[in-house]
């Protein structure tokens, strides 16, 4: 019946760095948040990988564009072209008509009222006929394969590339949250400050974002240390190009101000818990899923810090995927999904 099926269902999770969309239990597709637009006018010319291997090499007439800044919407239009982008490159099959779509979409636990506005109004622009929507860290933690209707507490710390969320879960609701705009970018950032400061060289955001995934550390002391990673580039000051190689502990030290700050917001959520749950959650540990989950040693840093185990999702990257693709089945049972 693949001809007329008439509503097709899809879990997108919209995130800053990378977008996933979930069709039929299976990730369909796995693209990084970047569209390429034509300067005069406007109109797409890439979406995905290929717009992100444009980034920082185009010319005047190309300009790349990642929609979501934060983990909100930052440029609309953008976003607009961007989720239709990707939902074209999963209705490969040629039917007559374009069935209607019922999607879950994930957002930021501290969404405003408008961001969350602009999210629904680019999801029905992009083809949406019922949107709903569900809070990241309840996303997480049924990709983690918690049971969030259980009256018991369980905490999900999820380091995406806008945000990180940290939230208590009990009885399907978030019993406290925390939101900081603080993640995955901000370590990218620090590298390519470090990078310039430490080494006079000047490093684009997809080489810090290498050096990131090949050395990017929490400790200054790991068990299993990467090897060091060789960064070629040109000097600031005579513009001749450097070739650096750089050790985990370098990139530990250089991240570790933006580490500190998301330990604050995980000890000030840990306080506003009450304390039957917070019992609740010292027994069974928190969870840490997004792709900041691999940074090497955070599991151990945070562990040693707060004296409750970490622990670290099977698939970190998509777990929110994954729950959100479990909430497109239960959209009737789940009470907590947004209209």
């Amino acid at each position: 019946m693949g001809l007329f099926s008439l509503t097709q269902e899809i879990a997108i999770d919209l995130g800053t760095a990378n977008t996933i969309i979930i069709h039929n239990d299976k990730i369909v597709v796995d693209q990084p948040s970047v569209v390429a637009l034509d300067r005069r006018t406007d109109k797409l010319i890439a979406v995905g990988e290929r717009a992100r291997q444009m980034q920082g090499k185009v010319h005047e007439d190309i300009r790349t564009v990642r929609p979501l800044r934060d983990g909100v919407i930052a440029d609309f239009y953008a976003a607009e072209l961007m989720i239709r982008g990707m939902i074209k490159m999963l209705q490969t099959q040629k039917t007559f008509f374009t069935p209607s779509l019922k999607m879950v979409v994930c957002i930021p636990s501290g969404s405003t009222e408008v961001e969350i506005r602009a999210v629904r109004d680019s999801s029905e622009h992009a083809g949406g006929r019922e949107v709903y929507m569900i809070y990241e860290p309840m996303a997480a933690a049924i990709g983690i394969g918690l049971d969030v209707e259980a009256p018991e507490g369980n905490m999900v710390v999820d380091i995406g590339g806008g945000t990180t969320e940290i939230a208590v879960i009990s009885l399907g609701g978030i019993v406290t949250n925390k939101s900081i705009r603080i993640a995955g970018d901000d370590l990218t950032d620090d590298i390519v400050e470090y990078m310039g400061r430490q080494h006079n060289m000047k490093v684009g955001e997809r080489t810090a974002e290498m050096i990131k995934m090949n050395v990017g550390a929490a400790l200054t002391s790991l068990e299993d240390a990467p090897e060091d990673f060789v960064v070629r580039g040109p000097n600031r000051m005579t513009a001749l190009p450097m070739e650096v190689p750089i050790s985990y502990q370098e990139i530990a030290h250089a991240l570790d101000k933006t580490i500190s700050k998301i330990e604050t917001a995980v000890l000030s959520a840990l306080e506003q818990t009450p304390p039957e749950l917070y019992a609740d959650i010292v027994r069974n540990g928190i969870y840490l899923a997004g792709g900041g989950a691999l940074l090497k040693g955070l599991d151990k840093r945070l562990a040693n810090k707060m004296n409750i185990p970490f622990h670290i999702a099977d698939d970190p990257l998509h777990a929110v995927a994954r729950g959100t693709g479990v909430a497109l089945k239960n959209v009737n049972r789940f009470s907590f999904l947004l209209r």
